[in-house]
C-alpha cells in the first residue's frame, strides 16, 4: 500500500564555522617574519528548496536530522580555511514551514525552485595576522569560528492543485480521475479504497494541462477528526475550485452532499464558500426517469450540474470542457500568510553562560563561546591568557563568579582551562 505523508518534525543544524590560526612567517628572506595565521572558513546554511517533482514529505521519515558542512580551521602562510558546503533540502510544493515552539510560520513554499534560508552558517574566526596593529606587531592570539544553528522545524504539505475532487467514500472519485487523468488510484468496491490523495494532470487542447486531487472520501464528522478526510481537508484549501461527485446510486445522494459542505464550513470560511461544480454519478445504474430527478434537485445547489458515469466515460467530454473552461476562467487563489521574519535563522549569538558550583572550592563556569575561546587559548602563552581573561572581564563571568560566592583561592574551570580565583 502506499504511504502518503504530509506531516513530519526534523532537527536543521547548520555548520559550525573554522577557527582562525596562529601561525609566524618563517621564510629566512623576509626581514622579521610577522604573524601568518589565516582565518578560518565560514559554515555551511540550511536551505529549503521546493522540488515539483515532489508529492509527499516521506523522505523525512527515514531522515530526521539534517546538518551541512562545517567551516575548516585557519592555516599557516594566511590561508584561510575553506567554507563548509550549504545544504538544500528538497520540499514537495505546497510545504509549509513551521517553528513549533510559537507556531510561527516560517516559509511557504508554493512555486518551483522557491528557496528560503533556514539556519546561518557560523562565520570562520580570524586569524592572528588579522590582528597585527603598529602598535602590536605580534599579536600572539586568535578568534574561534561561530556556532552553527540548532532547530527543530515542522513541515506540513498542503498540495498545490487547481481542482479538488470530493464526496463520500466510495463515490467514484478514484474512478474518475484515471479517466480524466494519467493518475493510477487503486480502485475497488468497498468504502475508503482511497486512503491517501492521489495528483493527476489533466491535458488540454491548447497542449498545457492542470492538476486535480482525489481527496480521501469524507464522512459526517471528519472535521472534528471522525474517518480520514479531516487529515487531507488541508489539501482542498489552495484549490481555484472543487468538483462534487455524488453517487445518485446511494439512499440518500442530497443528505450526502449536505453533510460534506457541512464539513467544508466547519474546517474553513474559505472551503465552505469555494465554487463547486456537481457531477452526479454512476448514472448507468440508475433508470432515466430517477436521473433527472435528481438533476432539478441538484439545480437548487449549483447551477452546474452534470450527470455522468465515470466507470462508462457517458457524458464525461462535455463535463471536462466545461471544467477546462472553468480552470481558465477561475484565478489561481493568493494565499496572504504572515511569515515570520525569522530572525532564528540568522541567530549564532551563544554568549550567555552558566556558573556552577561542583564542590567546595571549584567552580565550573559553561557556555558556548566561552568554551570555543577556551579551544583556541594557548594556556602556555601569555598573551594568549591575558587576552582570554579581558574577555572574561567584559563578559561578566567574574562578577557572576562572585555573586555565585567564590573566595580568593577557589578554583576556575573553562574548558580545558582552569585557573586559582583571586579579586
Amino acid at each position: 500500500m502506499s504511504v502518503f505523508i504530509d506531516k513530519a518534525k526534523i532537527k536543521i543544524l547548520s555548520g559550525r564555522g573554522g577557527n582562525g590560526a596562529v601561525a609566524w612567517r618563517r621564510e629566512k628572506y623576509v626581514d622579521k617574519g610577522g604573524p601568518a595565521g589565516g582565518d578560518g572558513g565560514r559554515g555551511g546554511d540550511v536551505y529549503f528548496v521546493a522540488d515539483a517533482d515532489m508529492t509527499t514529505l516521506m523522505d523525512f521519515q527515514y531522515q530526521s536530522i539534517f546538518k551541512a558542512e562545517n567551516g575548516e580551521n585557519g592555516r599557516p602562510k594566511s590561508q584561510h580555511g575553506k567554507g563548509g558546503k550549504d545544504l538544500y533540502i528538497k520540499v514537495p510544493l505546497g510545504t509549509v514551514v513551521k517553528d513549533p515552539e510559537n507556531d510561527k510560520i516560517i516559509a511557504d513554499l508554493t512555486e518551483p525552485e522557491s528557496t528560503v534560508l533556514v539556519a546561518k552558517g557560523g562565520r570562520g574566526g580570524r586569524g592572528n595576522a588579522r590582528f597585527a596593529t603598529a602598535q602590536k606587531r605580534a599579536p600572539q592570539f586568535c578568534e574561534p569560528g561561530e556556532p552553527g544553528i540548532e532547530r527543530e522545524l515542522e513541515l506540513e504539505l498542503k498540495l498545490i492543485a487547481d481542482v479538488g475532487l470530493l464526496g463520500m467514500p466510495n463515490a467514484g472519485k478514484s474512478t474518475l480521475i484515471s479517466v480524466i487523468s494519467s493518475a493510477k488510484p487503486k480502485i475497488a468496491d468497498y468504502p475508503f479504497t482511497t486512503l491517501v490523495p492521489h495528483l493527476g494532470v489533466v491535458k488540454k487542447p491548447s497542449g498545457d494541462g492542470f492538476v486535480v486531487a482525489d481527496i480521501p472520501g469524507l464522512i459526517e464528522g471528519a472535521s472534528e477528526g471522525i474517518g480520514l478526510g479531516h487529515e487531507f481537508l488541508r489539501h482542498v484549501e489552495r484549490c481555484r475550485f472543487l468538483i462534487h461527485v455524488v453517487d445518485i446510486s446511494q439512499e440518500n445522494p442530497v443528505e450526502n452532499y449536505q453533510k460534506i459542505n457541512n464539513e467544508l464550513k466547519k474546517h474553513s470560511e474559505r472551503l465552505g464558500g469555494l465554487y463547486q461544480i456537481i457531477a452526479l454519478n454512476k448514472i448507468d445504474t440508475v433508470s432515466e426517469e430517477l436521473r433527472q430527478e435528481y438533476f432539478e434537485e441538484f439545480k437548487k445547489f449549483s447551477g452546474d450540474v452534470f450527470l455522468i458515469s465515470a466507470a462508462t466515460k457517458e457524458n464525461i467530454k462535455p463535463f471536462m470542457d466545461f471544467v477546462m473552461q472553468k480552470v481558465d476562467e477561475i484565478p489561481k487563489p493568493e494565499f496572504k500568510i504572515d511569515i515570520d521574519e525569522d530572525f532564528a535563522a540568522f541567530d549564532n549569538d551563544d554568549s550567555s553562560y552558566s556558573v556552577y558550583k561542583v564542590d567546595k572550592n571549584t567552580f565550573v563556569v559553561e557556555g558556548g563561546k566561552l568554551i570555543r575561546l577556551a579551544n583556541v587559548t594557548d594556556t602556555r602563552n601569555l598573551d594568549q591568557l591575558y587576552r582570554f581573561q579581558n574577555i572574561l572581564a567584559a563578559m561578566n563571568v567574574y562578577e557572576a563568579l562572585k555573586q555565585s560566592g567564590i573566595k580568593d583561592g577557589d578554583v576556575v574551570k573553562i574548558g580545558h582551562i582552569q585557573f586559582d580565583y583571586y579579586d
